[in-house]
């Protein structure tokens, strides 16, 4: 008898995730990626499951909804969270990787599953047979237009922006110091750039005044609609020019604050700080964390040179802009990521509106689980909702469509008793954290081993 055949369309973290669920599950596996061939903008090499943005992928603790989810992902056998732990860099309590040896890690790991070929080709057309479409948010024009077309709706666009990278040995140190947020002992796993209130003043100056990068008009209609905070566009990576725009010390309250840090020269907190994540193994690069940006290259080099500590910073990749694409999940898909209209073909990763790196591997190890289950004639599973990917996953399905955004794992998502939303925000994530591993534990037991 042919063994069942499932093509999945992108090779990002989701297609990934799913690839490998499916022939860990006996299934064979086509995966289209069109890179080389055909380039993002944003990505940079042909590996599989390349970081474009940061490399952090979220908090690494169980009571942080990031945390909870990784953890969720680790019972569950998730192969790219394999992948993170073994090229794990110091990040504090987050957990970031080696961009390059986890991308590498996840390409050798996918070329050598005797179930998996990979297919180097744009797909342009959604395929006929079963198939998982996880072509991320930079899905390419002709296959975006075939999903809306499909779905009957059209395609929602927002914004994203990655930021850019410094070569460490070029940040000056004598300035820069080294700390996590309440971390008291020792060096911490982030470098500090403080600024006083005149540095701070002067750098969001030159910020709101440099030159970008000029957009089409239908892109400044979006960024009129986010400089206000009004309309259906995406908060978390919003360009830091754009954030600024919105009161002067918007970003002193946002993606610079200082709260949790002293300057060791001065013993006091800085008016504001810019922190540097480590960005590879070796410790040589470091990504300006909430740095996303759509300043032209050369305004980039003088602007962010005001930071104290970067005036002779050297970078390896400057930020850019890009548009990420998704469609309306709750009129799209069922709670096992098929889509309504055709139960062999399954939707995965931010292309679904999930947020989030966490979130984008969780919902390709679904779609993959139940895209073999469909092809051997199985019950497709539904999570918990008392599981972070559950609740991920009934969110997007079933959130209103008037309001839908892209949305990243969180504790508000989890349902919860009367009784059970106790005073402590802490203990009360801890207790949801506890009572999802222990039902997700269960629930596997159950439904994992029929697979």
């Amino acid at each position: 008898m042919k063994e069942p055949e499932l093509v999945i369309v992108g090779g990002g973290l989701a297609g990934c995730e799913a690839a490998w669920q499916a022939a860990q599950q006996g299934v064979r596996v086509r995966l289209y990626e069109m890179r080389p061939l055909v380039s993002t903008g944003a990505h940079v090499t042909d590996r599989l499951a390349e970081l474009v943005c940061s490399n952090s992928l979220g908090a690494n603790q169980i009571d942080r909804a990031t945390g909870l989810l990784l953890q969720e992902l680790r019972l569950l056998g998730s192969l790219l969270i394999r992948c993170a732990d073994e090229t794990a860099i110091p990040a504090g309590r987050a957990l970031a990787v080696d961009r390059e040896k986890f991308s590498l890690a996840v390409t050798q790991a996918i070329l050598s599953h005797p179930n998996i070929v990979v297919i180097r080709e744009e797909i342009k057309t959604i395929p006929q047979q079963p198939a998982i479409i996880a072509s991320g948010p930079l899905t390419s024009p002709s296959l975006s237009t075939a999903i809306a077309q499909f779905l009957g709706q059209s395609n929602l666009y927002f914004y994203d922006a990655i930021s850019p990278i410094v070569e460490a040995d070029t940040i000056d140190m004598s300035i820069a110091f080294r700390a996590s947020r309440y971390d008291q002992e020792g060096e911490g796993d982030y470098i500090n750039c403080p600024m006083n209130r005149e540095a701070y003043e002067r750098f969001v100056e030159e910020l709101i005044k440099a030159e970008r990068i000029p957009l089409r008009s239908f892109e400044e209609q979006i960024e009129s609609g986010v400089t206000s905070g009004k309309g259906p566009f995406f908060e978390a990576c919003l360009p830091i020019e754009i954030l600024a725009r919105r009161g002067k010390d918007a970003l002193a309250f946002g993606p610079l604050r200082p709260v949790g840090l002293r300057d060791p020269k001065t013993g006091k907190r800085p008016y504001a700080v810019v922190q540097l994540r480590q960005d590879n193994l070796a410790g040589t690069l470091y990504n300006m964390v909430g740095f996303q940006t759509n300043l032209t290259f050369p305004e980039q080099k003088r602007v962010f040179r005001l930071i104290p500590g970067l005036e002779h910073a050297e970078f390896s990749r400057f930020g850019q802009m890009h548009r990420n694409t998704y469609v309306f999940a709750p009129q799209a898909l069922k709670p096992t990521l098929q889509t309504i209209r055709r139960p062999d073909l399954f939707l995965a990763g931010q292309l679904i509106g999930v947020e989030g790196y966490a979130g984008n591997i969780a919902s390709g190890w679904l779609a993959g689980i139940n895209a073999a289950r469909y092809l051997k004639g199985k019950p497709l599973l539904e999570l918990p909702r008392e599981t972070m990917l559950g609740s991920l996953i009934y969110y997007i399905t079933h959130a209103n469509a008037k309001d839908f955004q892209p949305m990243k794992a969180n504790f508000g998502l989890l349902p919860y008793n009367e009784g059970e939303w106790l005073r402590n925000k802490k203990e009360r994530h801890q207790y949801f954290a506890q009572r999802a591993q222990t039902i997700l534990k269960q629930w596997w037991r159950a439904f994992g081993d029929s697979g």
